[in-house]
């Protein structure tokens, strides 16, 4: 884990493996961001001119690294692109501090210490290189390092221990405020992280709940967990039908962090499939690998909740884990069979690799019981969403127009790509069926907005919902960048907690 401290030390003076500055790309070549004077002092002025003739341009996500000069104790600076210059009467941006934090943090893997040096004006620029610096250091490393190696003491790099930020200012409240935050979130988002790349033979429905258990223990969070006979006995058609094939039967697990009773309650729900086959609609070959990141909605919803709780955040919140394997077997359900929703809607299953929604339908019907002001759904939910948007951004639909503006507008505020997107009620009429009230599967076209019109049935009356698809960001599989490791990323994590946030400032109705 990774140490973050407010240091008062000078640049010069600091003891650490390496100091971090921060260039930009101008008009004529690289120029020296605000915190780096010490540096430039000692290269006589000419710090940026010395980067220049090493091929730095300032650009965003590059890296040069050069000897510290004379009389610094770090023995390496490490100068990192914050991309272009901003124009005179503006500031670096905070997602532009968080990007040029987690590539340096990236870079110095396997260091004890560094110190970050970038432009830092207030403590809301500090919590966004804190932030940014301690999400870079992520490193999953527990499945590496065994065997001679470890015993000679070799094995994989751990993450940088220590980032300690200069320029912030340890005695200031808002500074302590958001290092304490930037703390709270970068530990909980790592720990989605975490769940998302462990190995699905170990991370079953059960030792999830488990490991959710343990941490509401330890963060005054209240955790209820539903096994499979409760599942059966209370109705849940959607999660029982999509965990009956599985030798790991499903859980539904519910998080409860309350401020005061009369603070307002937002319910997050994520989608926990530990790991996703297909079912008996196998996925073909090449589609499985990754699947041990069918749980990343619930990871979020999870890391969410404690992040709340640590925080303080003055809005009740609740958390439900929608926890199933997806699995083939001869007790797995069929295409064509008819499930019987939590909701006493029946729906006919088409398709069983259109699970997901399945098992979100119940975990929203039981929400929803509890008449939250709020309900936020994430999930990993389709490749259609993927198609439409790519990689690096999630989709927001919504039964109110206004709400889902607003989810989209925290995202962008917290530093993760959405778009919003709608929900054509003509693609509702493509689930309807004459055996059930609804099918699972509707048109092929628009398929990521055909699975948002089947959520949305099982929503409450009068209860303001938004659906985030994160199939696309929460697991990289291309290169590390910015403050983004390969495998889980912990998408959507910021948006929810700032979302809390938000609602507890009364800036949400």
């Amino acid at each position: 884990m990774t140490a973050l401290t407010l240091s008062t030390a000078g640049a010069a003076t600091l003891r650490a493996d390496a100091l971090v500055v921060g260039i930009a790309k101008g008009a004529k070549g690289p120029v020296v961001a605000p915190g780096a004077e010490a540096v430039d002092k000692a290269f006589d002025g000419k710090l940026a001119a010395v980067l220049e003739t090493l091929g730095a341009t300032g650009s965003e996500g590059e890296v040069t690294k050069l000897p510290s000069p004379s009389g610094f104790k770090t023995p390496v600076v490490l100068a990192v692109g914050l991309g272009t210059l901003p124009a005179k009467d503006e500031t670096y941006g905070l997602e532009t501090l968080r990007r040029a934090a987690g590539t340096a943090a990236r870079v110095l893997t396997g260091s004890k210490k560094a110190g970050f040096a970038l432009p830092i004006e207030d403590a809301e620029d500090a919590g966004a290189v804190a932030e940014g610096a301690l999400l870079g250091a992520y490193a999953f490393t527990a499945y590496q390092g065994g065997g001679k190696k470890a015993a000679k003491g070799g094995g994989p790099k751990q993450a940088l221990a220590e980032v300690a930020l200069l320029g912030a200012k340890p005695r200031d409240k808002a500074f302590k405020a958001a290092a304490e935050r930037a703390v709270a979130i970068g530990e909980e988002l790592n720990r989605a992280r975490d769940l998302v790349n462990t190995p699905p033979n170990d991370l079953t429905p059960d030792a999830f709940a488990v490991l959710a258990a343990a941490a509401g223990k330890e963060h005054g969070i209240k955790v209820q967990i539903l096994d499979e006979k409760a599942l059966l006995k209370g109705g849940f058609g959607g999660i029982m039908g999509v965990g009956q094939g599985s030798q790991n039967p499903p859980r539904l697990v519910r998080l409860s962090y309350t401020h005061h009773k009369d603070a307002k309650t937002l319910a997050l729900v994520g989608k926990g499939i530990t790991y996703d086959s297909g079912g008996i609609s196998l996925k073909p070959a090449g589609h499985n690998e990754t699947m041990k990141c069918d749980m990343a909605g619930a990871a979020a919803v999870f890391a969410a909740v404690v992040a709340a709780a640590r925080l303080g955040i003055a809005v009740n919140v609740t958390g439900w884990l929608a926890l199933a394997e997806n699995m083939p077997s001869g007790s797995a359900t069929r295409p064509g069979d008819v499930l019987r929703m939590y909701s006493g809607k029946t729906v006919e299953v088409l398709n069983t690799d259109a699970e997901g929604r399945l098992v979100l339908a119940d975990a929203l019907w039981k929400a929803s019981e509890e008449h939250p002001d709020a309900i936020v759904d994430v999930a990993t939910l389709t490749g259609a969403m993927m198609v439409a948007l790519g990689n690096r951004t999630f989709g927001v639909m919504a039964n109110d127009d206004a709400f889902r503006t607003a989810v989209h507008e925290t995202a962008e505020e917290a530093g993760e790509q959405s778009w919003p997107m709608p929900l054509p009620p003509e693609l509702r009429k493509g689930m309807d069926t004459p055996t059930a009230d609804m099918a699972n599967m509707g048109e092929r076209m628009g398929g990521g907005l055909v699975a948002g019109l089947f959520l949305q049935e099982f929503v409450g009356e009068d209860i303001a919902w938004a659906h985030l698809d994160i199939a696309g960001p929460a697991y990289n599989e291309s290169a590390p960048f910015g403050y983004t490791p390969k495998g889980g990323t912990g998408s959507s994590v910021r948006t929810l907690v700032r979302l809390a946030e938000r609602i507890a400032d009364g800036e949400l109705g």
